[in-house]
């Protein structure tokens, strides 16, 4: 490479519009994973996954593309949520037979729900065809006990055979996309689908038996949004994890349906 070129690319930040652009598809080198973490986060091990440092989970050959790098839920904050979760979920009547993600992506988040809350079942949808096989490949790898099905959320659900009795645990974690604005904050209505609609989909499905679901949030979320999902809780909380000095911060809204843990 000459050195104007060199310099282009030292200037250029390796950021989420590059890496859910042109790079959406391509697989990650490690260098280019804690390039990410480091030009946008300050940490060239921001994008731990199962428990693993970005070095150690590519050297046992897991891989992720550049969408991933940005959509994933990273060890510190999935292992704060599934803590959350865990800690919800002991609070109920009954046993946790089941969890599941809705939209699994790298399923990082259902690796830390399922660790938590020591559930019997971990299920996770994921219907792109990329993701699903590169995520298939990695929790073997990485030898996590959680089960990935290539299917979208609502047929996956409608198929899934659910536990006679027991608290079931839902994460939802639609895309975002363009739902984060820099001057609003997060809208739960723009997500991919629409939060309000997974979880109206998912109280249809469940019936009578009892939830514990837990939606990823960012720090700021338009509020008519916020209230359009809580109105189908019938007990919630919100929390922002403190994680971020640049103010970018992520967060879960806890909520339960057919009991309350109060």
């Amino acid at each position: 490479m000459d050195e104007p070129a060199f310099d282009r690319y030292r200037a250029s930040k390796l950021d989420r519009s590059e890496l859910l652009g042109e790079k959406r598809n391509d697989l990650l080198t490690l260098p280019e994973v804690e390039r990410y973490g480091r030009e946008n986060f300050g940490n060239a091990d921001y994008v731990s996954l199962y428990g693993l440092c970005p070095a150690d989970w590519y050297s046992r050959g897991v891989r992720i593309a550049g969408r991933t790098a940005v959509e994933c839920t990273r060890d510190r904050l999935a292992d704060l949520i599934g803590r959350d979760i865990a800690s919800l979920a002991n609070r109920a009547p009954c046993s946790v037979p089941l969890a599941v993600d809705l939209f699994a992506g790298s399923a990082n988040t259902l690796f830390w729900i399922k660790h938590h809350v020591r559930t019997a079942r971990a299920v996770g949808f994921e219907r792109d065809d990329t993701v699903f096989a590169l995520t298939e490949a990695n929790l073997r790898l990485a030898g996590a006990d959680v089960e990935l099905l290539h299917d979208s959320y609502d047929t996956g659900l409608a198929t899934l055979e659910m536990p006679a009795e027991g608290l079931v645990v839902m994460f939802v974690a639609p895309p975002w996309g363009r739902a984060l604005s820099a001057e609003s904050g997060l809208d739960l209505r723009a997500t991919t689908p629409p939060v309000a609609q997974v979880l109206e989909f998912c109280g249809q499905t469940l019936g009578s038996r009892p939830a514990l679901f837990a939606v990823q949030v960012f720090e700021r979320v338009e509020q008519d949004s916020l209230a359009e999902v809580t109105a189908q809780l019938q007990w919630w909380r919100l929390m922002i994890y403190d994680l971020d000095a640049a103010g970018h911060n992520h967060g879960v809204l806890v909520g339960t349906l057919n009991w309350s843990p109060v």
